[in-house]
């Protein structure tokens, strides 16, 4: 026993008026959605380019692990 129609049934019965409330209420979610995505793709892109330089300027960079690089930067930049 359904208690609740499927979103297929519900829009079915929705009238044009609420199917447009219904996609202006979900406009700003996903603009904040595709805002999000492009802010993480940046981040991404700035880590990457971050290290790529690191590992240019200092070559031993990429073969030591994240914490022993981690000390030597604290210690390389006091």
């Amino acid at each position: 026993m359904r208690l609740q129609p499927d979103t297929a049934e519900r829009n079915k019965s929705m009238t044009e008026n609420e199917k447009k409330l219904l996609q202006a209420k979900h406009r700003p979610e996903e603009a904040e959605m595709r805002d999000r995505q492009r802010d993480r793709k940046a981040r991404t892109r700035r880590l990457i380019q971050e290290g790529a330089i690191l590992e240019k300027v200092y070559p031993a960079a990429a073969e030591m692990d994240l914490e022993k690089l981690e000390d030597f930067l604290y210690w390389a930049l006091r």
